[in-house]
Parts: C-alpha cells; sequence; structure tokens
C-alpha cells in the first residue's frame, strides 16, 4: 500500500481517501491558526475575517482534491504570512492600520448624534439604541457621553461620569 492508495489523488477520492485527507488537514489548519496567533479569532475585522473565509476556502480544495495537496498548505501559508506581514506593518504604522483594518466612527457625541456617520456606516438610530442597550442597559442617551461604531463592527458606548450627569441635571 502506497500514499497515493491512502491520500487519492485528483478528484476521484473515496470516501476514506477524503476522510484521510481531512484528519491530516484538521492538524494542519491548527497549526496554521496557531502560527497566525488569536486575533485572527479575536478580533473579528475585515482583515482577520478575510484571513479565515480563505484559508477555509484555500484548504477545502486539498481534503476534496480540488487543488493538490501540497499546493493548497503552500498558499495557506502564504495566506498567513501575508497576514502576519501587514499585521506587522499596521502596528508600525497607523496608516497602514487604517487602510488595512479600517477605522472607528462617532456615532454620538456631547448630545448630537452624527447623522452622515450613521448613513457613511449603514447604521440606523434604532441600531445605534439598540447598541446602548445592550452596552449600558439603558433605553436612553441621559447617561450616554460617546457612541462608536468600532472597526470590528461593534457599537461601543462611553458613558458620562458621574459628575458630567450630575452637572447635566442641573
Amino acid at each position: 500500500m502506497n500514499i497515493t492508495d491512502i491520500f487519492g489523488s485528483g478528484e476521484d477520492l473515496s470516501p476514506t481517501q477524503m476522510a484521510a485527507r481531512a484528519f491530516i488537514m484538521f492538524f494542519i489548519a491548527l497549526l496554521l491558526i496557531r502560527i497566525a496567533g488569536m486575533r485572527v479569532f479575536g478580533i473579528k475585522t475585515a482583515f482577520d475575517n478575510i484571513l479565515v473565509i480563505m484559508l477555509g476556502a484555500i484548504l477545502s480544495r486539498g481534503v476534496v482534491g480540488a487543488s493538490p495537496f501540497f499546493s493548497t498548505i503552500a498558499a495557506a501559508a502564504a495566506m498567513i504570512l501575508i497576514h502576519k506581514i501587514l499585521a506587522w506593518l499596521a502596528m508600525k504604522s497607523s496608516w497602514v492600520g487604517k487602510i488595512v483594518k479600517g477605522y472607528r466612527h462617532s456615532l454620538y457625541h456631547n448630545g448630537v448624534i452624527r447623522e452622515e456617520n450613521l448613513r457613511r456606516t449603514a447604521i440606523s438610530k434604532d441600531d445605534l439604541m439598540e447598541g446602548v442597550r445592550l452596552e449600558i442597559n439603558k433605553n436612553s442617551l441621559d447617561e450616554v457621553e460617546q457612541i462608536f461604531i468600532e472597526k470590528t463592527g461593534e457599537i461601543s458606548v462611553v458613558k458620562k461620569t458621574s459628575s458630567q450627569t450630575i452637572k447635566d441635571n442641573k
């Protein structure tokens, strides 16, 4: 029995051969994700999501035999390398970071809803208030100083300090 009997060749794979490929590819994917680092699955910016989607697409081709097994591993490793390099450059340069990762937008500040930024980010006032309810468990902007849509797409809320709230109520 040789390696081709176990892993097959091309797209005509038996269920056992595809299972053997999937078994090996699982551990290769795990290794590649460990090399990529935890930010890939932790932060969830478009930059990170692209890597996750591309890794899945590339590695699956090796499992089903649509592309040569070792070529898919090489392509996936290249994607990890590109991600690492761009992440490092973004860490060193804020303008690279803005291009690669995006940036936050202010949606509310000092009692003013920033309508232009709501339109730019396709966030409705209902979405804004949902963010407030989820972040600070309030259904009002009375205790809110600022609201942002972060580069991850999440809405974050900065509460007023207690002295600001007291001053506003006088």
